[in-house]
Order: C-alpha cells, then sequence, then structure tokens
C-alpha cells in the first residue's frame, strides 16, 4: 500500500510541475491553442474561456475549444510547455511570438520569432529530439 501511494504521487509530480511560458497573466500570451489545431492560425483566446492547468491559465476563442482542451490538455498544449522550441533545443529556455508556429506531427510547436523560426526549421526532426532530451532538465 505504502509502495503504491509512494508510486502514484511519483508519476504525478512531474507532469504538475512542468513549467508553462505566461505572458500577462495567461499561457501563450492569451492564444488559443486548439485554434492552431483547428483552424490553422494564431488566434486570441478570450478571458471568458479560460481553463487552468499545470498552474496557468490558458485561453480559448470560445467555449467548444476550451473542452476540448480540458478532455486532451496533453495533446493539445504546445511543446515545451509553451517556450520557445529553438531555444529549448539549445538547452535554454525563452519566451515566443504566438505567429511563430508550426504543427509538427499533431504537436505544436512555437519559437521566439519567425526568424528563429527559420533555424528552428532547417532540423526540424534534430530540433525536436534535442529538445526532447533537454526538457526534463529545464522543466525540473
Amino acid at each position: 500500500m505504502i509502495t503504491r501511494r509512494f508510486l502514484i504521487f511519483a508519476l504525478a509530480a512531474p507532469a504538475a510541475a512542468q513549467p508553462v511560458f505566461q505572458d500577462g497573466g495567461a499561457a501563450i500570451r492569451g492564444h488559443d491553442p486548439v485554434a492552431y489545431h483547428l483552424l490553422r492560425a494564431p488566434t486570441r483566446g478570450d478571458a471568458r474561456f479560460t481553463h487552468q492547468w499545470r498552474g496557468a491559465a490558458w485561453r480559448f476563442a470560445n467555449a467548444a475549444h476550451r473542452d476540448m482542451f480540458a478532455a486532451d490538455p496533453e495533446r493539445l498544449a504546445p511543446a515545451y510547455g509553451g517556450f520557445c522550441a529553438w531555444a529549448v533545443a539549445e538547452g535554454y529556455t525563452a519566451p515566443i511570438d504566438p505567429a511563430a508556429w508550426a504543427i509538427v506531427d499533431g504537436r505544436l510547436y512555437l519559437n521566439y520569432s519567425r526568424g528563429v523560426q527559420r533555424r528552428w526549421e532547417r532540423d526540424i526532426p534534430g530540433n525536436i529530439a534535442r529538445a526532447d532530451q533537454n526538457w526534463p532538465r529545464l522543466a525540473g
């Protein structure tokens, strides 16, 4: 029993502790993460449609997007807590420009600027692999 309780806590703790990029009190500068997937465009969220997840307020363009995110945030949230994917690949965190984005294999990646995004796009698989390796240390 004690071991089982410890394992549940150990598995739950890292996910809750992962940081989320916030600016102005909202994740990903108040943009709707679901809109990137469905509308293929950065879309400002509305404070009326907010969902709290991982210690951050996530805003959405409408209630349907909010509800979709609430049902599966791991799939719809941006990689690396919404920090710049290039920076994470390089071993540090940096803020993002919501207009510098890409969806790769169903995952949303954000970058500091469109110029940085162009660098990230030169080797997307390599940058994702390096970022995946760096993220646990940076998120710790």
